[in-house]
């Protein structure tokens, strides 16, 4: 029986490009959109604190201490961060939706996505919260306990924080491993069950499960050929981003470099010469990185949804697609 994930590569090929040309300016910028938030799973801010100075040092001497109400700007920020992070995950996973429904209809229609899907991309939220916060926790409690001894007197550091690091160690990278492999696969054959059967994740997960116990082989090689297309398609875009990096400085410097040397640096002029420019590049590079993202986010999708469809015709989103680049 033929590898479905290596001959799947050059007809994801053929659907990307039959799918994203003739060039649409309109129809690649919603696209761009979407890939602002396809493909991310769970992300949670991480916190560090740095503590200076020696026990014994007096009040009033040493670092200046901290204004009273410094800690409820710190909590304040703090939940600002959470409070983005968690609408950022909410928007990414109802788009995950719309961007195969985008490619299940080849129609990119943002609004219409959004309102049949949304209820759904909700579960895949919670989803990911539910696999994601026990993984943070581990994380967190090995660094936690690795931190411990060190803020115990009289405790000898090292011997137990080179035992939790030896045995730990392996242990966070393996549950690691577990997470960003269901999460993986949780994003790409799981969001199309969904859609397709109109369920929820856990019934589409049992679906896919069935279907790995039926084709392991198969999965396997989808599972390590997607990673090194994903490594590859990487690389990539951040060449042409870099380019794209090279190319606009080039130009900018020839309006900015004449300015520093007419003005003083400290200048006015100057400064705002150069926060224009800064303003003007980081921009440049945005609109660029998320234009690029548009064929490899675009690519990585249909390589799997192929691959899904070969798999198990029942589950075939793209059918239509698919007939007209083996014809």
């Amino acid at each position: 029986m033929p590898l479905h994930a290596i001959d799947d590569i050059s007809d994801a090929f053929g659907a990307t490009a039959a799918f994203l040309f003739p060039f649409d300016t309109r129809r690649w910028a919603k696209l761009a959109v979407v890939s602002l938030f396809v493909g991310g799973g769970l992300s949670l801010p991480t916190f560090q604190a740095n503590a200076s100075g020696g026990l014994d040092e007096p009040i009033g001497t040493g670092a200046p201490g901290f204004p009273p109400d410094a800690l409820g700007i710190v909590v304040a920020i703090v939940a600002a961060v959470v409070l983005v992070g968690v609408a950022y995950s909410v928007v990414g996973a109802i788009m995950e939706f719309v961007f195969v429904e985008s490619l299940r209809t080849e129609a990119v229609t943002i609004r219409r996505h959004w309102g049949r899907r949304w209820r759904q991309g909700l579960r895949l939220f919670g989803f990911r919260i539910a696999i994601g916060l026990p993984v943070l926790a581990l994380v967190a409690g090995w660094i936690g306990l690795l931190a411990a001894p060190a803020l115990l007197e009289g405790v000898d550091p090292l011997v137990p924080v080179g035992a939790l690091f030896v045995f730990g160690l392996p242990l966070v990278l393996l549950v690691g491993l577990l997470y960003a492999l269901v999460a993986s696969l949780t994003t790409v054959f799981v969001v199309p069950i969904m859609i397709e059967t109109d369920g929820g994740v856990l019934a589409a997960w049992r679906r896919l499960w069935a279907s790995i116990k039926t084709h392991p082989r198969q999965y396997l090689a989808c599972v390590a050929v997607g990673f090194v297309l994903t490594v590859a398609t990487g690389v990539l875009a951040s060449i042409v981003v870099s380019v794209a990096a090279v190319v606009f400085l080039l130009p900018l410097g020839i309006v900015v470099v004449p300015v520093v040397f007419v003005f003083s640096l400290s200048s006015t002029a100057a400064l705002v010469v150069l926060g224009a420019a800064g303003a003007l590049f980081v921009v440049w590079l945005l609109v660029v990185w998320l234009f690029v993202q548009v064929p490899v986010v675009t690519y990585l999708r249909y390589y799997a949804l192929l691959v899904l469809g070969d798999l198990e015709a029942s589950l075939d989103l793209v059918s239509g697609r698919r007939a007209a680049i083996r014809a």
